[in-house]
């Protein structure tokens, strides 16, 4: 990119800066124009917000012109607003996505433009939401950079802005610097962060880890691992019956399964106390010894591995009480306040937006209480309307904090409530039909476990996914003895994740037999 603008002095550096809020887009902008004008070039930075992306990622963009190209035109230039597909010559993207937006807006072409990226994901709303995994494959927005780019670099510079104590802004300075795309010194860049007298000292750290990165950086930018990091079995515990939980893991459960044995074991006794835990465990005992006896060594251990992880999400199910229990937690207001980087003189209120329905009311009761609000057509007319509308609750507030806290405490009584001797009722099914399974088609009982997935949340996200999964087990139990059942009841599993409502599910299910022709 120097070489063009050397041969062409007329031509500015155009530049596109994608960053989304708090990642300090414009503070990057503003230290490339400041740059630049030290160095006696014209600069000029504008910033075009976006909506429909989180708080909504904005496009910089901006143009440098040498002092000398100047004086050849005899005039002030007249700098571009917005960037032109086709016509970039470096465009920096805060994000793994925002990398590949530029590519589909045709940002980047491979005649001259350098890609630098931030290889970490935040993920997008759509992405969270999603009724399965919606999580996008980064790994393909890396091979189209590859094609699409000049030059491409690519690594977490998130995580070297954090271990320099700075932001991301800091780290794409350094990149930038180490890349050699813009022509303008080390010096030149470290001072410009220097005049900045703010974060001085963090921001040139971040930068020097960021610059020794983009020096080296390979031809191509290599591929993420996107394989979960596997949990190995904690020799200790700080508890000796945790201890012994874990022992147990060890020594009695096939190696495949323990790292996610110890995750739902960790869920389960977080959810409630200890004793749920070893009550988990053995629920896991039983299903290994069905998996041993009917071929799961010759299969990897599937039927334990993907128990493993449902009974623990089943057993620990999103209620009223634990969500209570999450938003009152000391590392959650602590990541709060990291998120809106909130210094330590400064107070954060945070507002929860409630909208329980009469049905989680009832859920948190006694059994008896609960089941006669619920079969009273008269109490359900007379409560309902007090839970139509939803209710922002300042949860750093004295008062609404020992709401959710008293609520949250509510721990202990958990096994007597309604929803709890629901939700029983409905795993202990889930468990027979899979132990009826397993003896005759081992491979249709794993993707019974697995329609579990569906059933998550709480409110009218639980009772989208409650209908979703009886439908599927529905569909087990009449596929149950027919040719490629475990794969016909997958295809109706991915359906029912495909959408929220459910409707290619329904279209499935509707046509029947025809569907699998």
């Amino acid at each position: 990119m120097t070489s063009q603008t050397t041969q062409n002095n007329v031509n500015p550096i155009k530049i596109a800066v994608l960053a989304m809020g708090g990642q300090g887009g414009g503070v990057l902008a503003d230290w490339i124009v400041t740059m630049a004008e030290n160095a006696g070039w014209w600069a000029q930075t504008t910033s075009v917000p976006g909506v429909a992306q989180r708080t909504g990622a904005t496009i910089y963009y901006l143009e440098l012109l040498p002092e000398q190209a100047v004086k050849e035109m005899g005039r002030q230039p007249a700098l571009a607003l917005m960037p032109t597909p086709g016509d970039v010559d470096l465009v920096i993207a805060a994000e793994l996505m925002e990398g590949g937006r530029a590519i589909q807006r045709g940002l980047v072409t491979p005649d001259r433009t350098t890609l630098i990226s931030s290889s970490h994901r935040a993920y997008a709303v759509l992405e969270k939401s999603a009724p399965g995994n919606g999580i996008v494959d980064g790994n393909k927005v890396i091979d189209i950079g590859k094609r699409a780019a000049k030059r491409f670099l690519c690594f977490d510079l998130q995580s070297l802005a954090e271990q320099g104590g700075s932001v991301i802004s800091a780290s794409l300075f350094g990149a930038v610097a180490g890349s050699g795309a813009l022509p303008f010194s080390r010096e030149d860049f470290e001072a410009t962060i220097e005049s900045g007298g703010k974060g001085v000292k963090a921001s040139l750290k971040a930068f020097a880890l960021a610059y020794d990165v983009a020096q080296n950086a390979p031809e191509t930018p290599d591929a993420i691992d996107t394989a979960p990091p596997q949990r190995a079995v904690p020799d200790t515990a700080k508890h000796p019956r945790v201890k012994a939980l874990l022992d147990d893991i060890r020594q009695n459960f096939a190696p495949a399964a323990q790292p996610m044995l110890v995750a739902g074991l960790q869920r389960t006794m977080e959810f409630q106390d200890l004793a749920y835990g070893k009550e988990y465990l053995e629920h896991m005992r039983g299903i290994h010894a069905l998996d041993k006896q009917y071929g799961g060594e010759g299969k990897n251990w599937a039927l334990t591995t993907a128990a493993a992880r449902y009974v623990a999400v089943a057993m620990a199910y999103d209620d009223v009480i634990r969500v209570a229990d999450l938003k009152t937690r000391a590392s959650r207001f602590n990541r709060v306040r990291d998120e809106v980087r909130a210094k330590p003189d400064q107070l954060v209120y945070t507002t929860e937006y409630m909208h329980p329905r009469l049905e989680e009311i009832c859920g948190t009761m006694p059994t008896f209480l609960g089941e006669r609000i619920e079969n009273s057509e008269s109490l359900k007319r007379w409560l309902q309307p007090l839970f139509r509308k939803g209710r922002f609750l300042n949860s750093t507030s004295l008062t609404g904090f020992l709401m959710l806290y008293g609520l949250a405490g509510m721990r202990r009584f958990r096994r007597t409530t309604l929803r709890h001797k629901i939700e029983m009722q409905g795993f202990q099914e889930w468990l027979n039909l899979i132990l009826q399974t397993a003896p005759n088609d081992y491979d249709l009982a794993v993707e019974i476990v697995n329609c579990r997935r569906l059933v998550k949340g709480y409110s009218d996200t639980h009772a989208r996914g409650q209908s979703k999964y009886q439908k599927l087990i529905r569909a087990a139990r009449n596929l149950s003895g027919q040719n490629n059942a475990a794969e016909r009841l997958r295809t109706l599993r991915n359906a029912a994740l495909a959408d929220e409502k459910g409707s290619q599910l329904d279209a499935l299910l509707e046509k029947g037999d025809q569907a699998f022709a």
